[in-house]
C-alpha cells in the first residue's frame, strides 16, 4: 500500500481574484480584502474525486489545520499527521517536506503554485530525494512547471493511475516567471530545476513554452486591426482585455499601453480602468448596458485560456459576459503548439458548460477566425 503525503499551502492563490501578480507575502493582506480560500478547496475536491476512482491502495500523511487535515474530506481512509502551522510560511513547507520524506512517503500531492514548487523541490535536493514523484494540484496565482495536473480532478486521475500501476515517472521542468523582469517589459520564464512526476499527457498539464517565431508583427498588428474595427463598429462595446505578449503587442498597435501582467477594460480605443480586480469587472459590467467581450490569449504548450494567470477573470465574471463573448487571441505559431484549449475557471459547472459546447473561437489573423477544440479532461 502506497504512502501519499497531502501537503497545503493555504496561501497559494489568495490575491488572484484581487488582481495581485502572486499572494508571497500578501496573503494577510489578501484575506482583509476579502480574498477566499483557494488551494485548500482545490485539494478537497481532488481528494473527493479520488475517493470515487477508489482509495484502497493508499495511506495519507498529512500536517494538522490548514497545511492539511482541515480540508479533508470525511472518510477519506487511512491518515497520519504531524505538526502543521497557522498562519504557515514558506519554512513550515520545507520544514513539513522534510517530515514527510522522512515518515517514508512514495509520492507528494500539494496544492499550490510555482512558489511552493521551488520550496518543495529545493528541499528534496537538499535531502537527495529528487526521485521522489511530485503531483501538483493548480492553486497558485500561475503554474508554469510541468509537475501540475491540468485541473483538481484530474490530479486525482493521475494519482489514482499512478496507484494501479498504470503510470511511470518522467522528468518535467520547476519552472517560474522573473516577475521584476516582466514588470520591466521582458519576459523570462527561468528553469529551477527538475522534478520527477506521473507521466500522463492528458492529465498533467506540461511546462508552458514561449514561442518563438521569426516575425509575427504583421500577423498580430493584423488581429489588432480587427479589434480595433470592432470598437469603432460599436463605440460602445466594453471589452476585458486579457494579459500576455500578444495582447499587450495588439494594444500598443492601436495606441494604448496596457499593464504588463494585469487585466484592464477598453471602450472607444481607451483604457476606462487599468489592472482590475474581480470586483472592478463586475461592477462595470453590471452598469453597462451595452455587449461585452473578453480577449484572452492560451498559454502556449499548455493550452489553458481560463484559469492561469487571469483568476480576476472569475466564474461571476464570465457568467456576466457569457461563455459566447469569450473571444481567443493566438497566433498560428501558438496555435501550432495546441491541441485544444484547456478551461479551470474553480467553478466545475461552468467548465462543464464549456465543454458542453466543444469548440471557442480564436482570432487568428486579420478577419480569419479558428474554431478550437475545447478540452474534454
Amino acid at each position: 500500500m502506497a504512502l501519499v503525503g497531502l501537503l497545503v499551502n493555504p496561501d497559494a492563490g489568495l490575491g488572484g481574484k484581487l488582481g495581485f501578480k502572486g499572494s508571497d507575502g500578501r496573503a494577510e493582506l489578501a484575506r482583509s480584502e476579502g480574498a477566499e480560500d483557494r488551494s485548500g478547496p482545490r485539494m478537497h475536491h481532488t481528494l473527493l474525486r479520488l475517493m470515487e476512482l477508489g482509495t484502497e491502495k493508499v495511506q495519507f500523511l498529512t500536517c494538522e489545520g490548514r497545511m492539511g487535515s482541515s480540508w479533508l474530506p470525511k472518510d477519506v481512509g487511512e491518515v497520519s499527521k504531524i505538526t502543521g502551522a497557522e498562519p504557515s510560511s514558506a519554512q513550515d513547507t520545507i520544514n513539513a517536506v522534510h517530515t514527510m520524506v522522512e515518515g517514508g512517503i512514495d509520492l507528494l500531492l500539494y496544492a499550490g503554485g510555482d512558489g511552493t514548487t521551488r520550496d518543495i523541490i529545493s528541499t528534496l535536493q537538499e535531502m537527495g530525494r529528487e526521485d521522489l514523484p511530485l503531483i501538483g494540484i493548480p492553486s497558485g496565482v500561475k503554474m508554469h512547471s510541468g509537475c501540475f495536473a491540468a485541473t483538481p480532478r484530474a490530479a486525482a486521475e493521475v494519482l489514482h493511475a499512478w496507484l494501479r500501476g498504470d503510470l511511470l515517472v518522467a522528468n518535467t521542468e520547476v519552472m517560474d516567471l522573473d516577475e521584476e523582469a516582466y514588470l520591466r517589459g521582458e519576459w523570462k520564464v527561468i528553469l529551477y530545476a527538475e522534478a520527477m512526476t506521473p507521466a500522463s499527457p492528458r492529465w498533467m498539464q506540461g511546462a508552458k513554452q514561449r514561442i518563438e517565431t521569426s516575425d509575427e508583427s504583421e500577423i498580430i498588428e493584423g488581429i489588432a486591426e480587427h479589434i480595433g474595427e470592432m470598437m469603432e463598429e460599436d463605440s460602445d462595446l466594453l471589452i476585458v482585455w486579457g494579459s500576455g505578449g500578444t495582447l499587450r503587442l495588439m494594444a500598443k498597435y492601436l495606441g494604448f499601453e496596457k499593464t504588463v501582467l494585469g487585466i484592464d477594460v477598453v471602450q472607444d480605443g481607451i483604457i476606462i480602468a487599468e489592472d482590475v480586480n474581480e470586483s472592478d469587472l463586475l461592477k462595470l459590467l453590471s452598469s453597462h448596458d451595452g455587449k461585452s467581450l473578453i480577449l484572452l490569449s492560451p498559454m502556449g504548450g499548455q493550452g489553458f485560456l481560463i484559469g492561469r494567470g487571469n483568476l480576476q477573470i472569475s466564474p461571476a465574471v464570465i457568467r456576466q459576459v457569457g461563455i459566447d463573448g469569450v473571444l481567443g487571441i493566438a497566433t498560428p505559431a501558438k496555435l501550432l503548439t495546441l491541441t485544444s484549449l484547456r478551461i479551470d475557471s474553480g467553478e466545475r459547472t461552468l467548465d462543464e458548460e464549456f465543454r458542453t459546447k466543444k469548440y471557442l473561437k480564436v482570432l487568428q489573423g486579420y478577419r480569419t477566425t479558428r474554431l478550437i477544440k475545447v478540452s474534454q479532461d
